[in-house]
């Protein structure tokens, strides 16, 4: 069977979307712009991936513009802007930076793909979505290959901005609250500061014995293959289960610090704890958004809808409190 890629193209005038076709030619034309910028910025060492990678998006993107009959060679303001964001990030923060990100666009592309696919699966688009498919899937193994090598673990980072997200959503929650049941500025933060500590050293044990269960699993599964003289494949953890303990400790406390420190620079409600707590949301998830290979805008809005319920829901049970059991400070 030939490939997709080879397929007769297909107008788009009269046979698809206009809007999917422009989102498509874009996208394509904004991996492309992103491989050859990043290559312009990058070590020796990563340019033979980003070489192949150019290689396949430049024949994804010839393909697109063929098949919809769709010239576009300039990005629109707002991926101009993404790309630059992205670019001054892995400037900043290295090769690890630039692995993530080129890892976090294939993950974005094969989940856009596969919706695609399933939503056209039989029609002249899914055939050729097909075939991008298998260009992605290669794309993918390639990356996480490099990642392996490097020593990168993408999850432990995803793992980061979530430690951060529960700190500043779980402390937002308590600092409503006691503002709800107590009013006064010093003991909503020595409440919620020590509510912080306990979360922090909850979190970073739940780390150290997940991973430490995992390292007696996997060296118990090991010495059972030495012993029986087979070859094993499960590889021994790299990963320090206190190191992995302290990390995720302390990226709960720093998102826990967010909805604090309002208090401890004399705010008297919780109007500045929230504000400052949602603007951090909007940052954390669209990180995680990125990484995941999620809907930016809506891991945005679901995120905003929980601290929202959270907040409500938790200044509503301090006044409650208060109310009850004449709570006075």
């Amino acid at each position: 069977m030939p490939s997709p890629l080879a397929l007769n193209t297909v107008s788009t005038s009269t046979t698809h979307d206009p809007k999917l076709a422009r989102q498509l030619v874009l996208d394509e034309l904004f991996d492309l712009s992103l491989y050859k910028a990043l290559r312009a910025v990058t070590q020796l060492d990563v340019h033979h991936t980003l070489d192949e990678l150019i290689r396949v998006e430049t024949s994804h993107l010839a393909f697109w513009q063929k098949f919809f009959n769709l010239k576009l060679n300039e990005l629109n303001l707002g991926r101009q802007i993404k790309l630059s964001a992205m670019i001054l990030v892995c400037r900043i923060f290295g090769s690890t930076a630039v692995h993530l990100v080129l890892e976090a666009i294939e993950v974005h592309g094969v989940r856009k793909y596969l919706a695609l696919w399933r939503e056209y699966e039989g029609k002249p688009l899914g055939e050729a979505l097909r075939g991008i498919l298998m260009d992605e899937f290669k794309h993918e193994d390639v990356l996480v290959t490099e990642l392996t090598k490097r020593k990168i673990n993408p999850e432990r980072i995803r793992n980061i901005f979530l430690g951060l997200n529960d700190g500043l959503v779980e402390i937002l929650g308590a600092v409503s609250g006691f503002f709800g049941a107590f009013g006064s500025a010093t003991t909503v933060l020595i409440a919620a500061s020590t509510t912080a500590v306990a979360g922090a050293l909850s979190m970073a044990a739940g780390s150290f014995l997940a991973l430490n269960s995992e390292k007696e699993v996997k060296t118990t599964e090991l010495a059972k293959k030495v012993f029986l003289g087979e070859e094993s494949e499960v590889s021994p953890m790299e990963e320090s289960p206190i190191g992995s303990a302290l990390v995720v400790g302390a990226a709960y406390m720093i998102g826990a610090l967010v909805p604090v420190l309002p208090v401890l620079v004399g705010a008297k409600d919780a109007l500045f704890s929230v504000m400052t707590a949602g603007l951090m949301v909007i940052l954390v998830s669209t990180v995680l958004s990125f990484l995941s290979g999620m809907d930016v805008k809506r891991r945005i809005l679901l995120n905003l809808a929980i601290i929202s319920v959270a907040v409500s829901v938790s200044y509503a049970i301090g006044l409650a409190a208060k109310q009850l059991w004449g709570i006075a400070v």
